[in-house]
């Protein structure tokens, strides 16, 4: 495999982990004021993400890194055409991020509403314009020759794009009410049980729409039908979607969550894997496509990186699983009164 096909697929990995890992703190801050009846109630869903939300977001980070130093020019054309909606995006993460902080900060019933509603907008928000977003780039943005976006936010607004932002949206809420489902207890966890029961459905219904419709907005089939055995990345997302209701229904809810993280990195990968080798493709003309082997870095970059990723991305990913084991044990109300609690 020659260096820029193994870097696409990296990039796509490191986007996927990133939707796997901060999905939950999507999910469970789209939940929050619906699951929190109370003001212990929503302490304890916050505090269920403390401890690893922001390192979740390391991943994002590093997505970004990736793209620029490996396809610079799709981060160039990436960051300029779609502008607006990651400028909406990354002022939510950082409203949620502040919202985590400075809500206890005042013992005030007005201050908690207020950063509460920061929370579920600060979760919402990015939830649906990743969905948007990719969706879009799954059936290729109108860009010309020069990079350029022929359009606006509005023209991202698109029915697959919206149908894109509903399946992310129902996929992170399925996987915060996991999250809960895992971390809680007492009434809040049998809420965030029916909750996750409740959705499923619909998660059911989105993805086989989105499925269909890809067939007829997309170009992303090309490459299954091309080489079939890709169908068996389908077939193990369809798997992986059914393993979570049966799971869930036998209150094995560590197994449903994995089975979500796998849904996700599937969903992910079945537009990875129909894209390539382009990363940014243009409705326009093809022409005008970036795709991994004319928007990619020197070999001598792509080498020097793979070498840094193949010593630290191993070190990352050993610390994360280290917190998660650390961080997994239910929290309680007795957990509220330490310093460091939320």
């Amino acid at each position: 495999m020659d260096l820029q096909t193994t870097w696409f697929f990296l990039w796509g990995l490191l986007w996927a982990v990133f939707f796997m890992t901060d999905g939950f703190d999507f999910g469970v801050g789209t939940l929050y004021p619906f699951l929190g009846k109370t003001d212990e109630d929503r302490r304890i869903m916050i505090n269920t993400l403390g401890p690893l939300w922001d390192g979740n977001e390391v991943w994002l980070i590093t997505a970004g890194g990736v793209t620029f130093a490996a396809f610079p020019t799709v981060y160039a054309v990436m960051f300029s055409s779609l502008y607006s909606a990651l400028m909406l995006i990354l002022f939510a993460l950082i409203l949620r991020g502040v919202s985590f902080e400075f809500r206890s900060k005042v013992d005030d019933p007005r201050w908690h509403r207020l950063w509460d509603g920061c929370i579920f907008f600060g979760s919402l928000l990015p939830a649906v314009l990743f969905g948007v977003a990719f969706a879009n780039i799954f059936q290729g943005l109108p860009i010309d020759g020069r990079g350029i976006l022929q359009g606006n936010l509005l023209t991202l607004l698109n029915p697959y794009g919206l149908l894109g932002g509903v399946l992310f949206l129902l996929l992170f809420l399925q996987h915060g009410a996991l999250w809960l489902a895992i971390r809680t207890e007492g009434a809040l966890q049998q809420r965030a049980v029916a909750t996750g029961k409740m959705i499923w459905p619909a998660l059911l219904v989105v993805a086989v729409i989105f499925l269909i419709a890809s067939w007829f907005a997309t170009p992303l089939y090309a490459n299954y039908l091309a080489h079939p055995a890709l169908f068996l990345v389908v077939g193990a997302t369809v798997a992986a979607l059914v393993a979570i209701v049966v799971f869930l229904v036998k209150g094995m809810y560590g197994r449903a969550w994995l089975a979500s993280a796998a849904t996700i990195v599937g969903t992910t990968f079945f537009g990875i894997i129909g894209l390539f080798p382009n990363m940014f493709p243009s409705s326009l003309r093809a022409a005008y496509s970036l795709t991994a082997f004319n928007a990619s870095s020197s070999p001598l970059t792509l080498k020097i990186m793979l070498t840094v990723v193949l010593i630290f991305i191993p070190v990352v990913i050993a610390y994360q699983v280290w917190a998660y084991r650390m961080f997994t044990t239910k929290v309680t109300v007795s957990d509220l009164g330490y310093d460091e609690a939320y």
